[in-house]
């Protein structure tokens, strides 16, 4: 027994963004840890089947739900399929973004606002839905970045939007003072996912590789392990945003 005398294999976890890079790793942990798992997809439905279906195959309980994150109704339907299929939700894990690189002085505006609904939005869309419907001894986990302090040259509209997770997060466990529930931010540095790798050249994966002192990309895996800790055991964890990046500063 955990969580204040609830048994862990009761637990159920929603992952948006769940049916693919480390959204997937997140849903497939999680899962192992002994929760149920919604996992979220916003188009890909297969690449979603293929994660509940690898969840079930070792015995988990696990189900795919489509939703817009950015869309209140949307969400607030796939908050309530969880519900009816689990019986309630405990942990969010918000993992579902968008990153598209530029610099400030020739960036698109149009592409800056559709990616400011969909990780800031949507982050406070997903946080506001968990604030109001999370059981006590609940977890609420936000994706931010470690380019938010990185400072990197390209990088300003992404790791702005990722600043704004960091405040929502912030303020958030803050307001939910007496309600047992958690909410925190990890902040992965350069991971070995499509979301990164896609548009850079050897060159530059090998430059990001080396920042750390760890001298590697992280993995899904990596950043994963640090989700497990904050949704299961890490209870005096609270109000933070943990870098999970081998130690670059």
């Amino acid at each position: 027994m955990d969580m204040q005398g609830r048994d862990m294999k009761t637990r159920v976890a929603l992952v948006t963004g769940g049916s693919g890079g480390i959204g997937r790793a997140v849903a497939e942990r999680l899962a192992r840890d002994g929760m149920a798992v919604a996992v979220h997809y916003a188009g890909n439905e297969e690449r979603a089947a293929e994660v509940v279906e690898c969840i079930t195959a070792s015995g988990g309980r696990a189900m795919k739900i489509r939703g817009d994150v950015a869309s209140e109704a949307d969400m607030a339907g796939v908050f309530d399929a969880v519900e009816r299929e689990f019986g309630g939700i405990d942990v969010v894990v918000h993992a579902a973004g968008q990153m598209v690189l530029g610099t400030v002085a020739d960036y698109d505006l149009d592409t800056l606002d559709a990616m400011l609904r969909t990780n800031l939005r949507g982050t406070f869309v997903v946080d506001q839905l968990a604030a109001r419907r999370l059981r006590a001894g609940g977890a609420i986990i936000n994706f931010s970045s470690s380019v938010v302090k990185l400072a990197l040259p390209t990088y300003a509209p992404y790791a702005a939007t990722k600043g704004a997770v960091d405040a929502i997060s912030l303020v958030l466990a803050r307001e939910l003072r007496g309600r047992d529930i958690t909410v925190n931010a990890v902040a992965p540095g350069p991971t070995a996912t499509p979301l990164f790798l896609t548009g850079k050249d050897e060159a530059t994966v090998d430059r990001m590789a080396s920042m750390s002192p760890l001298e590697r990309l992280g993995t899904p895996d990596d950043t994963a392990e640090a989700v497990a800790f904050l949704a299961g055991p890490a209870r005096w964890v609270n109000g933070q945003v943990v870098y999970v990046n081998g130690g670059i500063v």
